[in-house]
């Protein structure tokens, strides 16, 4: 009995361990797009901002890569997924900064909360959208 709730185990194992290492490689590659680093801010300067951007950039990107992980028919599938997910994600930051708030970095930088949860909102926004599409 113990054996069979076990048997999936392993999957589980392999899938969240890679759904954790996307997520850091997610920050990493966000913070490399940001003329900023978030982390930074959020841990020297208490930038609330700062907080509430990255929490947006990885609530959305993990909600889009939990609906990778329950629909892929297979292990290759979810890393193919969780890619897509990643570059929608970084371009959801990419639209905000260059076209619909251009000033969004110094906003972050100096602890502006309005621009923040416009971000966040985005973000989330776009993970959602991500995640209800991977329908195949």
């Amino acid at each position: 009995m113990i054996s069979d709730s076990l048997a999936g185990l392993i999957p589980f194992m392999t899938y969240f361990g890679t759904g954790l290492l996307a997520m850091v490689l997610f920050k990493v590659l966000y913070a490399l797009i940001t003329p900023f680093d978030e982390w930074q801010l959020v841990k020297k300067d208490f930038n609330t901002a700062a907080a509430i951007s990255i929490s947006g950039a990885l609530v959305g990107f993990t909600l889009a890569l939990a609906s990778a992980a329950k629909n892929s028919i297979a292990y290759t599938d979810f890393l193919i997924w969780a890619v897509i997910a990643m570059a929608a994600q970084l371009l959801a930051f990419t639209v905000v900064r260059f076209i619909l708030m251009p000033t969004i970095v110094s906003k972050i930088e100096n602890n502006q909360i309005a621009g923040a949860v416009v971000l966040a909102g985005v973000n989330i926004g776009v993970g959602l959208l991500n995640a209800a599409c991977m329908s195949y």
